[in-house]
């Protein structure tokens, strides 16, 4: 495997630690790919560099340098709360855009395989979107790294409804150790199966007691320190729990018991099982290879499927006896899993190879393997099955894919480095992140113009 340089995921450290000085030389290279980019925006951008050297590395999380952080114009103007909204659903911060389809659409279609997707609207400000993850009722929530240190959650229609800010201080929660004000860095998130809360993963924490902080070239045992996962009411919008997990957290699932929280440790290369009804880490299960990613459950909430991104390999984790065992062999640097809603199948990106595979969940066979664009990282399925969604981050664009046979049946272009996805189902909507600052709305209900 051709190793590829790592993405700046751990530079927003302490104040005069070696990761603040890190941060300020990607700060300085921001502003030059920004002026360059956006001429008049100079001084709203930052550039990022790369980490040469990562041998198996997040193939998915590579090659971000010159992506720039998102500008002041927006479809909506940016605003943040100082307190939870009394009622913020129907009170939104910031009034929904007007959707502005750039192409003609047609009549509503029957299901996801006979529909386009056709680009509504681009949301722009305080944004550097490392993931995007809907409710099942419409909330979409927008993870910012250390890079703005927020979540920013949305209503189905664009309103922004709040701007979480990832600062805690954790005695209050019980953790010992840290004092004071401490920071997170927000990567992914999961919700529970009513909406009612989301569990965000923090990349690294920032404060008293924590270092070194993570880095994307990593191993198991190098003392890079552990970090947490959050709880978000998504009623208030405010994090009421907290909770120690591995070393740079990535991947985030929730059980469809709603009984367990699941995180992947990219740097300790292990899987936290936290038990929800305790609010506690319960177990740490090493999983036999490098840089774990994606996971899926499944429906009976025994069985955790999880990608090895610095390998080809996917394994299962029984999750009443924690015994790991391989599943499946896919390609270069699996990163994202789907499950199926009848739970036969999973899909997964391989972000090195540049393809998507459709596996037997019963066997773990791969039935069919097709070439996206160059290094797929998230994806995303429709509610109906029949249509999947992968981001292709180099080269900027999402490939609409069709379950049964997994032909890529259209390709439309995003901003640069598009690196999450979803599907919203209340309105058959896909929202794409990009990296450099923007969040994209694509209509997927309509036929297309013939």
């Amino acid at each position: 495997m051709v190793p590829e340089p790592a993405y700046p995921d751990a530079v927003s450290p302490p104040a005069q630690s070696r990761k603040a000085r890190l941060e300020a030389k990607y700060v300085r290279r921001r502003l030059v790919a920004a002026s360059a980019a956006v001429g008049l925006l100079a001084l709203t951008s930052f550039g990022v560099s790369r980490l040469a050297g990562l041998v198996g590395g997040d193939r998915a999380e590579a090659a971000a340098s010159g992506s720039s952080l998102p500008t002041a114009t927006r479809t909506q103007a940016p605003a943040r709360a100082a307190a939870p909204l009394s009622n913020p659903l129907s009170t939104p911060l910031t009034a929904a855009p007007r959707p502005s389809p750039t192409v003609a659409q047609g009549a509503v279609g029957l299901s996801s395989s006979e529909t386009a997707l056709v680009r509504t609207m681009r949301l722009t400000g305080d944004l550097t979107p490392k993931s995007v993850v809907a409710s099942p009722a419409g909330m979409v929530v927008a993870q910012n790294m250390m890079y703005r240190h927020t979540v920013s959650a949305f209503r189905a229609d664009g309103a922004l409804l709040a701007t979480i800010d990832d600062a805690v201080d954790l005695g209050s929660f019980g953790i010992k150790g840290h004092p004071g004000t401490t920071k997170g860095a927000p990567v992914e998130a999961a919700f529970t199966a009513d909406g009612r809360h989301a569990w965000v993963s923090n990349y690294s924490m920032f404060g008293a007691g924590y270092g070194p902080e993570g880095l994307d070239s990593c191993k198991a045992g190098d003392g890079t320190s552990t970090s947490t996962v959050y709880r978000i009411d998504t009623a208030t919008f405010t994090i009421d729990r907290v909770v120690e997990v591995g070393a740079v957290p990535k991947y985030v699932a929730v059980t469809p018991d709603d009984r367990t929280v699941l995180v992947t440790n990219w740097c300790s290369w292990d899987l936290s099982v936290v038990d929800v009804a305790s609010n506690r880490q319960v177990a740490r299960i090493p999983l036999g290879g490098a840089y774990p990613r994606g996971i899926v459950v499944s429906p009976d909430s025994r069985t955790a499927y999880v990608a090895l991104m610095g390998s080809d390999r996917i394994v299962t984790v029984d999750l009443r006896t924690r015994a790991v065992r391989p599943f499946a062999t896919t390609g270069d640097g699996p990163r994202h899993l789907v499950l199926s809603p009848d739970a036969k199948y999973v899909y997964v990106t391989n972000n090195g190879s540049g393809t998507v595979s459709k596996l037997d969940r019963a066997t773990g066979r791969v039935l069919v393997t097709t070439r996206v664009g160059q290094q797929p990282r998230s994806l995303a399925i429709a509610r109906d099955g029949q249509a999947l969604y992968s981001v292709n981050y180099e080269s900027s664009s999402v490939s609409k894919l069709r379950t049964s046979d997994l032909a890529v049946v259209q390709t439309v272009p995003t901003d640069q480095h598009p690196i999450g996805i979803t599907y919203e189902p209340t309105r058959k909507a896909v929202w794409v992140a990009c990296y450099g600052g923007s969040i994209l709305v694509f209509d997927d209900s309509r036929r297309p113009v013939t």
